[in-house]
């Protein structure tokens, strides 16, 4: 994968090296969430209860106060890695969105070290890339790539690309009003396995949005099979089922707040395949269909 010719720019708050944030809640969710679900299987705990609904429903305590940090192009590899990809979903995003008439609202990601504030309480580095709606921003401590590479058997620039760009499918559902919906469908759920449900069918939607990044941005990007396969095994090694069979031995499906690996392969898969995000819809249909 060639990422140093991506069009567009993100907007970077870079606020590593301002220091560890101790208390405060944390705004569980994103990819990153395996991290967590890991740790809590090891210790014989249900990562359901620390993970709660995925990645649009994070903890609202509010935000303390500022912390010290700088805008503008990092100038470490990881960092401006970071940057050209964001402002090459900045760049797809906005295109499909003024196709249908509409404004695309650029997020910000927030790069960090170690731990962090923000609109949805404290980010951990133990939480990984989560997305907050509070604050329209992306949350990310950049060691996360290498506990894809020791922890997930992740690895690989168009990997962690999908990282991000799943992240920021959450923004796009978030301006869509996607999220929203959600929410309230899981606040009206009658049964906890009915809201891990809803939260099945978003984060695979997410995963579906960063495969039409991959397409769209492919022209740029010069993606290989090779870097394909690298997103799909990273896909697959987050699905609920295989994290909770590493963990305990067995997958309890009802349990389950992510999707399965097939399902996340085959949703990247969609989109990438069509770069279409009417082609997206996780919502439509029988849920054992997905």
């Amino acid at each position: 994968m060639d990422w140093n010719n991506l069009p567009g720019s993100g907007k970077i708050e870079d606020r590593r090296g301002a220091g560890g944030i101790p208390g405060g809640g944390v705004a569980v969710g994103g990819v990153g969430a395996v991290i967590i679900a890991l740790i809590a299987m090891f210790f014989g705990i249900d990562p359901s209860s620390i993970l709660g609904g995925g990645d649009t429903s994070p903890q609202t305590s509010a935000p303390s106060q500022s912390q010290p940090q700088t805008t503008g192009t990092p100038t470490d590899t990881p960092g401006q890695f970071v940057e050209e990809i964001l402002g090459s979903t900045n760049d797809v995003w906005s295109k499909v969105f003024q196709a249908a008439g509409k404004q695309y609202d650029e997020p910000t990601l927030v790069l960090y070290s170690g731990a962090t504030r923000g609109g949805c309480g404290t980010a951990d580095s133990a939480v990984g890339p989560f997305y907050c709606p509070l604050d329209s921003k992306v949350y990310l401590d950049t060691s996360f790539f290498d506990q894809m590479k020791q922890e997930l058997g992740g690895g690989g620039d168009f990997a962690y690309a999908y990282v991000i760009a799943h992240e920021v499918g959450h923004h796009v559902q978030n301006e869509l009003g996607i999220a929203d919906q959600a929410e309230r469908a899981q606040r009206s759920a009658r049964s906890e396995a009915a809201a891990n449900q809803v939260s099945v069918r978003l984060e695979l939607q997410a995963d579906c949005f960063a495969g039409v990044w991959g397409n769209r941005s492919s022209q740029y990007t010069k993606i290989t099979q090779t870097d394909i396969q690298q997103a799909l095994r990273t896909a697959s090694a987050i699905g609920d089922d295989n994290l909770q069979k590493q963990g305990r031995g067995y997958a309890v499906p009802d349990s389950f707040t992510h999707g399965t690996a097939s399902q996340r392969t085959k949703w990247f898969t969609t989109g990438l395949k069509t770069g279409d995000p009417n082609q997206c819809d996780t919502f439509k249909g029988a849920y054992n269909s997905l």
